[in-house]
């Protein structure tokens, strides 16, 4: 491990929003479970999940958009989610945590009907067929997502992958799922509407890709 990462573990180690069970931890049952918003928070407001956060740019940047929503990003990769917790706090955004756990731990982290929300922003589409099981949008993660969202939770998915996207349409479809928004490319459909969320945040995967002329699908549903 390089010594900067090393250092980042140690430094998010003392965050009050980032938590980082063990996976024996989340195996036996996560604490917080079912408590999200009264024990951490301190309040009752909706959670959303972003999943996969990375550097943790899209739960910063709604954090500070809706400050009337509570916020979690996710991801397995600590030094990455450093930047995103440290940000937090020192933008006094007490809105917005991180937990470094599997995604396909999740039923072990939130209770049933505890999320209000998921993003989805930037997945590896794992393209492979024999790696179909491992997309976020797989649907044995979707009936994941279902059992820990309320009723009418949205689930927002915005990726560069037209594969992805036409993937996740078909399985929504399938489903039968319904859909509340959907776009094949964001900065062509929506550039009369630059206020639009899906403008105002940009991930730093976001922004290389937006470099190289790729479009940015973007596709809201209900499970």
């Amino acid at each position: 491990m390089g010594k900067n990462k090393l250092k980042r573990f140690t430094e998010s180690e003392t965050f009050g929003n980032m938590i980082q069970p063990q996976r024996e931890d989340v195996m036996r049952g996560l604490p917080l479970r079912g408590h999200w918003g009264k024990q951490h928070f301190k309040n009752d407001k909706p959670i959303v999940l972003e999943l996969g956060c990375g550097h943790g740019d899209y739960t910063v940047g709604l954090a500070r958009l809706f400050p009337e929503k509570n916020f979690i990003g996710i991801d397995i990769k600590g030094a990455r989610m450093w930047r995103g917790a440290k940000t937090a706090l020192a933008e006094g955004l007490t809105n917005a945590a991180f937990l470094r756990t599997e995604i396909e731990l999740i039923e072990l982290c939130f209770a049933e009907h505890e999320v209000a929300e998921i993003w989805i922003t930037f997945p590896d589409p794992q393209i492979k067929y024999k790696r179909a099981k491992h997309r976020l949008v797989h649907p044995n993660f979707l009936d994941k997502y279902a059992r820990i969202l309320c009723s009418g939770g949205k689930i927002h998915l915005k990726t560069d992958s037209e594969f992805l996207h036409g993937y996740t349409s078909g399985i929504v479809q399938m489903m039968g799922y319904e859909v509340h928004e959907a776009y094949y490319d964001i900065h062509h459909q929506l550039r009369h509407n630059p206020e639009h969320v899906l403008f105002t945040i940009k991930t730093f995967y976001e922004q290389i890709w937006l470099a190289q002329g790729k479009a940015i699908s973007y596709l809201c549903f209900s499970v």
